[in-house]
């Protein structure tokens, strides 16, 4: 079973007899300190992405939690949670001098006891926080972990979709169990809801194949001279890729038959195997 120290994760804290009641008026999963491992994120009242990252209880028996986010957004999420902080008797700390984000994947043999299965898609394997010291165990780079995730089609965020620009809809957090309808209100909920309720997702995250050149990362998808959406993370080697498209439009080159192209690269949409959206049916795709 593959084990990679995730070098790109940081690891924050959130702790205090507020904790659980602090998270959940600003979260979109749902907060509970005996609980599961959560995915879920962070939003502007407007609804866009500000961070995406797995909440970890952290099984001391005192309410706090573990973040596990994205490096790039650590220090802004730290400073976002205390600008929200007031009154609430909780602590935030970054432990990421101390602590790492860890993944398997394969079968399961041998996982830490403290480890938790990634509530996005179970094939994605299992996740667990530990002493940094524990790289030394690590048997797999990153960039394993990456073609494991790209073969799924799981969106990262950077990549496949940019913060403080993206809509969860438009990142899949629907679809990946990022996003609990059913808890009170949060920061950015009313837009969240709004687009549930009345179906109006039409940007949504596919997964890519190819047989010839790999595309490039950031190239448009198109269908002729229309743009469909934008070609995220890549896996040359796999042939496999991630974008995200206009549904719609990918719809109607289906219909036209219409090969989708990214520069000179021909490239193939599919329905990712977690997502239960309705993709855009076609007899078939040309070249397949």
């Amino acid at each position: 079973m593959p084990l990679a120290h995730l070098i790109n994760r940081t690891v924050l804290s959130v702790s205090g007899e507020d904790a659980a009641n602090f998270l959940g008026g600003l979260l979109t999963c749902a907060v509970d300190a005996a609980g599961p491992a959560r995915y879920g994120a962070l939003l502007t009242p407007q609804g866009k992405i500000i961070a995406d990252f797995f909440l970890i209880p952290t099984g001391d028996g005192k309410g706090g939690f573990f973040i596990d986010a994205q490096k790039s957004v650590g220090e802004g999420l730290l400073k976002r949670l205390s600008m929200y902080k007031l009154r609430a008797k909780v602590a935030l700390a970054d432990l990421s001098a101390e602590l790492g984000a860890f993944a398997r994947w394969g079968d399961d043999a041998g996982t830490p006891a403290q480890a938790f299965r990634d509530p996005r898609f179970s094939p994605m394997g299992e996740r667990f926080i530990a002493p940094s010291s524990s790289v030394g165990a690590s048997d797999a780079a990153l960039a394993s972990y990456d073609a494991h995730r790209i073969s799924l089609a799981i969106p990262e965020a950077g990549r496949d979709f940019a913060y403080g620009d993206a809509f969860p809809h438009e990142a899949c957090l629907d679809e990946l169990n990022g996003i609990d309808f059913d808890k009170g209100c949060y920061v950015g909920q009313e837009v969240v809801s709004r687009t549930q309720h009345r179906g109006t997702a039409r940007t949504r995250v596919v997964a890519l194949s190819f047989s010839g050149a790999a595309p490039l990362e950031g190239s448009d998808v198109r269908a002729g001279e229309r743009r469909l959406g934008r070609v995220g993370s890549i896996d040359a080697p796999g042939k496999r890729g991630i974008a995200t498209v206009r549904l719609d439009h990918l719809g109607d080159a289906f219909a036209a038959r219409r090969p989708l192209t990214c520069g000179e690269a021909e490239v193939f949409a599919h329905r990712p195997p977690w997502a239960n959206y309705h993709f855009p049916e076609h007899a078939e795709q040309l070249g397949q």
